[in-house]
């Protein structure tokens, strides 16, 4: 009972919810690049109980597309995320929707028209041994999925047997819209006074552009400097969305796959919640920056995990 990988795109990684409690040891979290597409997939196919309409079940993210995998069972599948073009079976197949795959079906991926990173979950998530309490894979240090590293032709991933034939679709309303052009709000943190007025104009007044170098790690992006009255800082732990500012005044935005502690001195972070935005942008892509307090945030925060909850999947018939 599994599935196996025939061409893994340009990058296609095993990626649970992400690897938490062990920054103390220098682990970063890993997981996906866009939760919201992540839980959908998982949540397609019933991955999650009653109490909980969360999964930290295992799927595959694809980053660009290029993906093909053929199943070696009967399951269950997902697509959610970046606008991938699906096939089953050389057959075009709607994402954001359930679909049943027999042994022996191939599933496709082209490459993306709009947003960079998708989604597939199986029946039961795929079963892979977690490590550090985690299966999400971080690449720099070889952690989690198959033996740490990217997946690859040939590879064997293990999945549940899943025979029922109930599949469901995301409402159109409730499935993000991707875009090229995207407004990030950002928590100003304690280091944004040594950032002056002017500078901190420049950086909420200007739109910013993704550079070739964005990756899980971080995305650096391109656009007028700004400078803060410090060159750097002691090493100190980082969060996920830090916006660390180094000596070049291009900004980086932290991602999931950052390093745990870093010496560039932070205007603030961006909220979770708009970090899949800018993960879903490609180089090239245009970015602005918004102020909120932490209040604003922590409603935010509330109001999608409401939304989530509380949204109904369609029935479809097969």
């Amino acid at each position: 009972m599994s599935v196996k990988i025939l061409n893994p795109g340009i990058l296609s990684l095993l990626q649970d919810a992400g690897r938490f409690g062990q920054h103390q040891i220098g682990l970063t979290n890993g997981g996906p690049m866009d939760p919201l597409a992540f839980h959908w997939a998982n949540r397609l196919c019933e991955n999650n109980d009653a109490a909980d309409v969360y999964s930290n079940a295992t799927t595959i993210e694809v980053s660009i597309g290029g993906f093909k995998m053929q199943a070696e069972c009967t399951t269950r599948v997902a697509v959610t995320g970046g606008e991938m073009p699906l096939t089953i079976n050389g057959e075009e197949a709607e994402r954001w929707q359930t679909h049943t795959l027999n042994s022996g079906d191939t599933l496709e991926l082209g490459y993306s028209q709009n947003g960079c990173r998708a989604y597939i979950a199986v029946s039961g998530g795929f079963q892979v041994a977690p490590s550090f309490g985690s299966s999400a894979t971080v690449v720099r240090e070889s952690l989690g999925g198959l033996n740490g590293q990217a997946l690859k032709a040939g590879d064997i991933i293990p999945c549940a047997e899943d025979s029922s034939t109930q599949c469901w679709s995301v409402p159109a309303d409730e499935r993000p819209q991707y875009s090229s052009e995207v407004t990030l709000r950002v928590i100003p943190g304690y280091q944004q006074d040594t950032f002056n007025a002017v500078q901190q104009r420049l950086f909420f007044h200007n739109t910013f552009e993704v550079s070739d170098r964005c990756d899980r790690m971080g995305y650096r992006l391109t656009g007028p400097q700004v400078k803060s009255d410090i060159e750097g800082i002691l090493s100190e732990g980082i969060c996920l969305g830090a916006i660390q500012v180094p000596a070049d005044g291009q900004p980086i935005v932290l991602m999931n796959d950052r390093q745990t502690i870093g010496g560039y001195p932070k205007l603030g972070s961006v909220l979770s919640l708009d970090l899949a935005k800018l993960a879903q942008l490609m180089p090239g892509g245009k970015v602005n920056f918004t102020a909120i307090n932490i209040h604003d945030a922590h409603n935010a925060l509330h109001l999608a995990h409401s939304r989530f909850t509380r949204a109904q999947l369609n029935t479809e018939t097969v």
